[in-house]
């Protein structure tokens, strides 16, 4: 046995790497031995070989591993002694004092407190994506480095550091499909660190809970706490949870310990579902509660690779605004041709409840009334109308309702310059798949809205792929509404162009709670995170707190005018909704001018300034053109808009801003124009539940 080794006592000494982390389990025996050592340790050849026995055991066995971000930032130590084990640090500061992870098969735990690597792979890779469809910019940067550990026992650990972020996931090569019993991942945290949870109900979830900050510590075990999830860590800033490549596998949540840890908990998979009746259920057919469950979460491919599990780190919250981690390490795009897929925005018809007037016919689910949204799209460049629910019997898609002719409304669309997109509940999708996706073809229809998922166990997580994949057979976008967290889909299949999965405007129709000017300025840095969401900005109808009432066929919302104009420009959405109705938005033509000329994809997004939970600030690139929005919540405050983002030379800007009045009444706003160059800058008043929306244009 060949061993080498520096000892220098007492404890925190410097010593090889690979039994480093061996010295916290040893030291105090090593210690008692100094003294001895002094006086002994060349005269007395017996000892001597007692401490080569001692150290060669230790390094011969121990397998330790690390390695750094590109930048040397963030560093991680893999430790896989007695199973896999690792924990992480940035600027020298512990993040993550461990992680325990593992797969429970049915053919055994691996990595099993024995298995031993037998081959290490390192990479690092620096190159860019060019997404299909450019939900931040039209190019990422994707530079990271890579170990790959690789066990004798079919079982592989890959871990990848980029400069803002930490991800691993497992791999597997076994012949035979495998059953998942369990995924094991424990984390513990920093002493006081605290979290926004949103917590869910097990096992329906659609992603539309209200954040709540709490110490990590607090969270119990009969708690359920859905991704994205978002954790303060004092002066080390804010790291963010989240997943990505999620498929054939049910969806990560997190739930409490009697270690005061986080330990990953899934969806168990379903056995069953209760019996719903038509005639006495609603949503009996979108609604499908698990009645039974198997004692496993997944049943799947023996050679496989598994979800990544992602740790993306922020000095400043605004730095989360344009982290595309999630986006990275998604399976790259499967489509050979995507010219069909165009994103862009959409005459929505559901939240304002078809309630148009000055016509001359019944408003509502009808071809006259839809033929008069295409007319209201077609003159303000809105490249879609959405037929929401209603156009077909419930249960049967191919069965219309009286009134309704879909390929009537399509084809005058198609003369109008002015796509159809259809409203579906999944179940009854994925019952008539085939046949609904050849007559929406048939018809001319340009994409679908797929509702009511509200679960992410492994079943419901696979429609989604099985829906994305027919779809774009068939040249249809698709929207998932009921949804749960993007998880990467969205870059394997681009005709995927927005999921729901947070409380958008809708709940403005019922309640005041939800979509509140608090949760406009949480959701870009949390939600935001894991991918766009179709929140459904564009309310004319304006309200203070005090003001307010949930009405559902006449809804209004929370915050002011300009809150609902900077949304277009804050938020991620390749397919974004104007929710009003086409009168309400002729009579208010300033801002749905502002509105149609805000683009749904981007070249570039600047961050720009805020704070979670309290404002935000953000710039964006189409072009040669610029947007700005800045919002708050309840909290009136002044910022400061630095144009230094912009190029050399003189700009035109045109925005608008809260009103005197609009902390009395929300539809309060005034509209400037005015020149800029990037030495300005622009003290800007929010208004409580205010924002700030600007168009800047090269002179």
């Amino acid at each position: 046995m060949v061993v080498e080794f520096l000892l220098v006592f007492p404890r925190k000494t410097i010593i090889p790497l690979y039994f480093r982390n061996s010295v916290d389990k040893i030291s105090d025996k090593i210690v008692s031995f100094a003294p001895l050592i002094k006086t002994s340790f060349m005269k007395n050849s017996l000892f001597y070989c007692l401490i080569i026995f001692l150290f060669g055991s230790l390094t011969a066995n121990a397998q330790h591993y690390e390695m750094s971000s590109p930048d040397g930032k963030l560093k991680l130590q893999v430790n896989n002694d007695k199973g896999l084990q690792f924990s992480l640090s940035k600027d020298g500061n512990t993040v993550i004092p461990s992680i325990i992870a593992g797969l429970d098969l049915n053919n055994g735990s691996f990595p099993g407190a024995k298995s031993k690597i037998s081959k290490v792979e390192k990479q690092t890779v620096n190159q860019v994506i060019h997404p299909v469809v450019a939900i931040k910019s039209s190019s990422i940067s994707d530079n990271y480095n890579q170990l790959r550990l690789k066990y004798k026992d079919y079982f592989s650990v890959v871990f990848r550091l980029y400069n803002n972020a930490f991800a691993y996931r497992f791999e597997t090569d076994f012949k035979e499909s495998i059953t998942v019993n369990e995924e094991k991942c424990n984390i513990s945290f920093p002493e006081n660190t605290t979290g926004w949870f949103a917590f869910a109900n097990r096992w329906m979830n659609s992603y539309e809970h209200i954040y709540q900050k709490l110490p990590v510590d607090s969270v119990t075990s009969k708690q359920t706490a859905q991704l994205p999830l978002l954790l303060d860590l004092g002066n080390s800033g804010k790291m963010l949870i989240t997943e990505s490549d999620l498929y054939d596998y049910p969806g990560l949540y997190f739930t409490g310990n009697d270690e005061q840890e986080l330990q990953a908990i899934f969806p168990p998979a379903v056995k069953s579902e209760k019996k719903n009746d038509p005639k006495k259920d609603w949503g009996w057919d979108r609604t499908f509660v698990p009645e039974s469950v198997y004692n496993y979460i997944a049943q799947t491919n023996g050679s496989r690779t598994f979800p990544w599990r992602i740790f993306a780190f922020a000095d400043k919250d605004d730095e989360l605004l344009n982290n595309q981690i999630v986006y990275k390490l998604a399976k790259p795009n499967v489509l050979q041709n995507t010219d069909w897929i165009k994103p862009g925005q959409v005459a929505w018809d559901w939240w304002n409840d078809w309630n148009i007037t000055g016509v001359d016919f019944h408003a509502g689910v009808n071809t006259e009334t839809y033929k008069y949204y295409i007319d209201f799209a077609s003159r303000n460049h809105i490249p879609y109308i959405i037929m929401d629910e209603g156009w077909y019997k419930l249960g049967n898609m191919t069965e219309r309702v009286p009134g309704v002719d879909v390929k009537a409304i399509a084809d005058y669309g198609k003369q109008k310059g002015v796509g159809v997109i259809l409203w579906c509940v999944w179940r009854t999708l994925d019952n008539q798949m085939q046949e609904a996706m050849d007559l929406f073809q048939q018809w001319g229809v340009k994409g679908i809205k797929v509702d009511f998922m509200d679960r992410d166990d492994q079943a419901v997580v696979n429609f989604y792929w099985r829906c994305a994949k027919a779809a774009a057979e068939h040249h249809l976008m698709v929207d998932y509404h009921g949804a749960h967290k993007p998880a990467g889909l969205l870059r394997t299949y681009p005709n995927v162009v927005n999921f729901e999965g947070v409380p958008g405007l809708e709940q403005d129709k019922w309640t005041d709670s939800l979509a509140t000017p608090q949760m406009a300025v949480t959701l870009p840095y949390i939600r935001m995170f894991a991918g766009p969401m179709d929140y459904t900005p564009g309310a004319m109808r304006n309200a203070q707190l005090r003001d307010f009432a949930p009405i559902n066929s006449n809804p209004m919302s929370l915050g002011t005018r300009c809150q609902q104009l900077a949304m277009y420009v804050v938020f991620d959405a390749p397919l974004q909704m104007l929710s009003d109705n086409p009168t309400t938005y002729e009579k208010e033509k300033e801002s749905l001018d502002f509105i149609t000329s805000v683009p749904t994809t981007w070249d570039q997004t600047i961050p720009l300034d805020g704070k979670v939970g309290e404002y935000v600030a953000v710039a964006r690139r189409k072009g040669d053109k610029y947007f700005a929005g800045a919002m708050t919540n309840w909290e009136a405050r002044d910022i400061t808009i630095d144009f230094s983002f912009l190029p050399e030379g003189s700009y035109k800007i045109t925005y608008f801003k809260d009103g005197v009045n609009a902390d009395r009444n929300a539809t309060d706003y005034k509209k400037v124009e005015a020149t800029v160059t990037r030495n300005d800058k622009l003290s800007v008043h929010l208004a409580p539940g205010g924002g700030w929306a600007a168009r800047i244009e090269k002179l």
